[in-house]
């Protein structure tokens, strides 16, 4: 891992880890000396800090500058300031939750989940971000009725201060059938129902293209008919959560152009984990794909 690491900053340091992929990627003119390629404008791109854990967010910043990228994901207010520094967006930020598990579905956490959430929401929008993610925990044996109105109690208590300062509180679907076992928000219609009971434009979900294929599939149609719910996405290649090129089963370009046809604005972003070598070039190869 650190002879990787090393090879990885020598890359950034030298402005080649994109441009090593200059053979898929030939079609595109670069527009500048930073950037290997010309992207198209379409998708605002973005990569989840955690998925490139090797390195610091200083290396993650500075690799997405030079692949083009316009955010990072999970990034809490401590580390705002890095993103700031280099020009980049926090699409999604994080650290108002207690964790995965422990969410809006059970009314025991919502005190604590409240405290969070009314101290977060006002931060978020003085340092001029939009969304802040939030979870609906477990079952832990209650059913998806019970889970709905757990939920509803708790966000509708949010949701106007998330409006009074234009933050959108967005909670993620997770598979339950390989990653989150017993996760509540597994299924879209569950969210699309949950985000029709709250009832506000300020609470959305986050698609998640590789939790959704495992759990439901039919993810075209699915963004079709319930993107107006949707404020995010997240990627990653099924199955093993890994690079989103030809060995995975999704078709990525296609679930793109379906994405901007919903006229969606907000951020895609790349949360594979990476198992090649080069791995900044595996990041570089996704967005070429996913830029549509």
């Amino acid at each position: 891992m650190m002879q990787n690491r090393r090879q990885v900053i020598k890359n950034i340091i030298a402005g080649s880890a994109a441009i090593s992929t200059a053979g898929m990627l030939s079609s595109f003119a670069t527009p500048d000396k930073n950037l290997p390629y010309m992207l198209k404008g379409n998708i605002n791109h973005a990569v989840c800090r955690w998925t490139f854990g090797f390195l610091t967010l200083e290396e993650l910043c500075k690799v997405a500058k030079n692949i083009g990228i316009k955010a990072i994901d999970l990034v809490g207010p401590k580390e705002w300031d890095i993103l700031k520094t280099h020009g980049l967006d926090s699409s999604m930020c994080n650290g108002a939750e207690i964790n995965l598990v422990d969410g809006f579905a059970e009314p025991k956490f919502h005190e604590k989940l409240i405290q969070n959430y009314t101290e977060m929401i006002p931060m978020v929008a003085k340092a001029g971000y939009k969304n802040l993610i939030c979870f609906s925990g477990n079952k832990r044996g209650m059913d998806d009725e019970t889970g709905l109105k757990n939920c509803t109690e708790g966000l509708k208590k949010l949701t106007p201060l998330a409006e009074k300062h234009g933050v959108t509180l967005v909670m993620e679907l997770l598979n339950s059938k390989i990653n989150h076992k017993d996760y509540f928000a597994d299924k879209t219609p569950w969210g699309v129902e949950l985000c029709k009971r709250v009832g506000s434009e300020n609470f959305k979900l986050l698609y998640d293209i590789y939790h959704m294929q495992i759990d439901e599939g039919d993810v075209i149609r699915t963004i079709q008919a319930s993107h107006p719910y949707i404020a995010h996405y997240h990627t990653a290649g099924v199955p093993g959560r890994n690079e989103i090129e030809e060995e995975q089963e999704l078709n990525y370009p296609a679930i793109m152009r379906a994405i901007l046809a919903t006229g969606f604005k907000g951020y895609v972003a790349q949360e594979f984990i990476p198992k090649k070598e080069d791995k900044v070039a595996s990041l570089a190869k996704a967005i070429q794909i996913c830029d549509v």
